[in-house]
């Protein structure tokens, strides 16, 4: 079993141990329109665009809020369980495209509900995080009004993007992935003027 597919299997079983209106990372979501958008993604190609394109977003919405409105909760983990189907791209992709997306919406229940801690991670899955740390800041830290440096607390660096006065960001590449992928709700800790920290912080463009 790959990395990904034991995060699909973890963010699952959270799933079902948490009733689909709790109230999740993402504004305006709950695990409902969570799942919804999982299964969009992977199995919706017509609308999964959207998720990424902003001109498509609008069209990618209305799928997501049907699919959710209208699919049985049991169906809905059920898709989600089951992985890409043959026909998505992620069929393929799924052991270095999934690692993140798994991961980030897994922590996004489990951190919704208040007091929560880092789950102990394998060295295999400690090592597939560490991979998109990269990719997710430049996504989300186009805007940043500071050089960013993602730094390991064993002092690798896994990332540094922007321009401008230096913030260095210490954490374990999961909460450092949260972190760049727009989440407060991450263990880690800050080198930098506070006002520069609380600039970065709002000027990610979380996904």
């Amino acid at each position: 079993m790959t990395v990904a597919q034991r995060e699909r299997a973890a963010l699952v079983a959270t799933f079902r141990d948490t009733p689909p209106d709790a109230p999740t990372l993402c504004d305006g979501w709950d695990v409902r329109d969570l799942t919804a958008h999982l299964v969009v993604r992977e199995r919706r190609m017509d609308a999964a665009p959207g998720i990424l394109i902003p001109a498509f977003a609008s069209y990618t919405e209305r799928v997501q809020q049907q699919t959710a409105a209208s699919t049985d909760w049991d169906v809905l983990l059920g898709q989600v369980a089951d992985g890409p189907p043959i026909y998505s791209p992620f069929k393929l992709l799924d052991p270095i495209a999934n690692v993140a997306e798994m991961f980030i919406h897994h922590e996004d229940v489990r951190r919704a509900g208040g007091e929560w801690e880092p789950r102990p991670l394998d060295d295999q899955t400690v090592a597939a995080l560490r991979r998109p740390v990269a990719m997710m800041a430049r996504m989300t830290l186009r805007k940043s009004p500071a050089t960013v440096v993602f730094r390991t607390p064993q002092g690798d660096t896994l990332a540094t993007v922007g321009k401008g006065p230096q913030v260095t960001v210490t954490g374990d590449p999961g909460e450092l992935l949260m972190f760049a992928a727009g989440r407060d709700q991450a263990w880690v800790s800050f080198d930098g003027s506070a006002d520069l920290v609380e600039q970065l912080k709002s000027s990610r463009a979380g996904l």
